[in-house]
């Protein structure tokens, strides 16, 4: 039996080869994008692309897949690359070492990708990627915010405008606002309301002055939700 027999059963050679065919760029290797790779690769997708700046961090290991003790400090993008290779050394894994700044991200949709998974953290790139996909007509998922979250089953995709009990959703909506974007696009998110005794005020943070405590599965989950999604689109499941 080869690798892939058991995803075939359930999805056939037909959307087997289109997951193979397709180019999934993927914003963000963190918690949420780390994740939705590792789905997509596992489900055949041999075409990725992936954007992030950072390196492996301590702290990242209670939710990153890249982060390990024997990762620490090298660039997420190229751990990513060499777990995903080790899945399918066919795969052809695009990395990209840089912030996902505001002007680069026109530039990078210039690439023809079929779907987007936007696992950014910071805002404005975040939006603008969220933009500019929707500008192109470029099928996206976007993830909100998964910190501060405790309970799995109230994990969900809706459209953007149905999104509620979600900071980082509500700041999203109030930018794309200002864009003459009220709805079009999925979002994976969360209405569980977070303690503020899960926040606290943070130093020397690049883009952030908070920082939310998290639970291993909630990014994960997260990210396997977002995977799905593409998956079962460019499928038609």
């Amino acid at each position: 039996m080869s690798w892939q027999s058991r995803t075939e059963i359930i999805l056939g050679v037909e959307n087997l080869l289109k997951l193979k065919k397709s180019h999934i760029l993927i914003a963000g290797t963190g918690g949420v994008g780390s994740w939705a790779a590792e789905i997509l690769i596992r489900n055949g997708v041999e075409k990725i692309t992936i954007v992030d700046s950072d390196r492996v961090k301590p702290s990242n290991r209670n939710r990153q897949l890249p982060a390990l003790t024997s990762t620490e400090n090298k660039p997420k993008v190229e751990v990513m690359k060499s777990r995903l290779l080790d899945i399918n050394p066919m795969a052809n894994i695009i990395t990209l070492e840089y912030f996902l700044k505001d002007e680069l991200i026109p530039e990078l949709l210039n690439e023809k990708f079929d779907y987007v998974i936007d696992a950014i953290d910071t805002l404005s790139p975040k939006v603008f990627l969220i933009y500019h996909s929707l500008e192109k007509k470029t099928p996206i998922i976007s993830s909100m915010g998964a910190g501060g979250k405790i309970e799995p089953s109230l994990v969900q995709i809706d459209d953007i405008s149905k999104s509620h009990n979600c900071k980082l959703a509500r700041m999203v909506r109030k930018r794309l606002t200002k864009l003459k974007i009220k709805k079009g696009f999925n979002v994976v998110y969360s209405p569980e309301k977070v303690n503020s005794n899960h926040l606290i005020f943070t130093k020397n943070e690049q883009n952030k002055k908070t920082t939310v405590g998290t639970l291993s599965y909630m990014p994960a989950l997260f990210g396997i939700t977002a995977a799905s999604k593409v998956i079962r689109d460019i499928t038609d499941f």
